[in-house]
């Protein structure tokens, strides 16, 4: 890398204080509205999310700089926006930031995409410049990284043990197997404990029922088809998750359940998903319990519905009051 003309030198300094005090009130900024100014660790993700398998792009493509919100072993040395720390060489920066508007330009940076965005392997200072200058996007060599869980620019390492929970869900239950289009994001890292606690229950009393073993997978998809659908359309047709915004239909899929259950101990029937959903929007404004610690509280963002989960809860429901007959030999 050639050195730079004085002029480009001394607009560099320039730009260097300003993304310095720039990164200071960032991250004061980011203190008072509770949100981490730190960049993600790629470590720390590909540990939660259990992702391992690579797939290397052997040409250069034009990645958003916004998108970039992660580093592989230097996640504490640029604040979330990529803006330089005091751990950062100043010569280093400057002399990259000089060189920006150079014929010699910069060669492409390399990254990991995980889900949505990216992690830096390659090229920290080159992005922390092109941030400073509110270029849009950068080019780069991308190694992808696959992984059962989806994570965006909005995800914090805060988020991560939720998400690390979410992992070791779709890895146990497999409902994504049987159920493709199921979305079962809950905000509570306990709740997906208790998702598998209600698909282990529901085996036991269908092994009772039709007296044979149940296989895992037919387990879920009943599970699925039979106990959490019916709820979750309720759910969907209410209006009872405008009351509750930073929470999904699988949060409130447990609390129904929970609340189903209080009400038959009062010494009720237990009502339909409907009754239940409509009982418990009737209550205070009071949260409803779930006896869940250590919360990670986080609107998640809601998924579209890929199905109409009233329509599909009819059909179901129909299919539930047949008898299933056992899989052939």
């Amino acid at each position: 890398m050639t050195e730079p003309d004085p002029s480009k030198s001394l607009e560099a300094a320039s730009q260097y204080q300003k993304a310095r005090r720039r990164a200071l009130f960032g991250e004061m900024l980011g203190v008072v509205r509770g949100r981490s100014p730190e960049l993600l660790s790629f470590d720390a993700v590909q540990s939660a999310l259990g992702a391992w398998q690579f797939v290397e792009g052997r040409e250069p493509e034009a990645i958003p700089l916004d998108k970039i919100v992660g580093s592989v072993g230097r996640y504490r040395d640029f604040t979330r926006e990529f803006l330089p720390r005091d751990t950062v060489s100043e010569h280093r920066w400057r002399t990259v930031a000089a060189l920006v508007d150079s014929m010699e330009g910069l060669p492409p940076i390399e990254v990991y995409q995980v889900g949505d965005i990216y992690f830096v392997r390659d090229g920290h200072h080159r992005v922390s410049v092109a941030r400073a200058n509110d270029f849009e996007d950068i080019h780069a060599y991308v190694t992808r990284v696959d992984t059962a869980v989806s994570i965006d620019a909005e995800t914090t390492a805060e988020d991560l043990a939720l998400k690390a929970a979410q992992a070791d869900f779709l890895r146990a239950s497999r409902v994504e197997q049987v159920r493709p289009d199921a979305d079962l994001d809950v905000t509570d890292v306990g709740s997906y404990y208790e998702l598998m606690q209600h698909i282990d229950v529901h085996r036991y009393y269908m092994g009772l029922e039709k007296n044979r073993n149940i296989p895992w997978g037919e387990a879920v998809a009943s599970w699925y088809d039979l106990v959490y659908l019916p709820v979750a359309a309720a759910i969907w047709a209410s209006d009872i998750l405008d009351r509750f915004p930073d929470r999904t239909a699988t949060d409130l899929y447990l609390w129904v359940c929970q609340h189903r259950e209080e009400l038959v101990e009062g010494g009720s029937v237990q009502p339909s998903p409907v009754e239940a959903v409509t009982s418990l929007g009737q209550q205070s404004g009071e949260k409803p319990k779930t006896g869940v610690v250590n919360t990670v509280k986080r609107a998640l963002g809601a998924k579209a519905k890929t199905t109409d989960l009233a329509a599909e809860a009819t059909k179901v429901k129909q299919r539930g009051t047949r008898e299933d007959k056992p899989p052939a030999d």
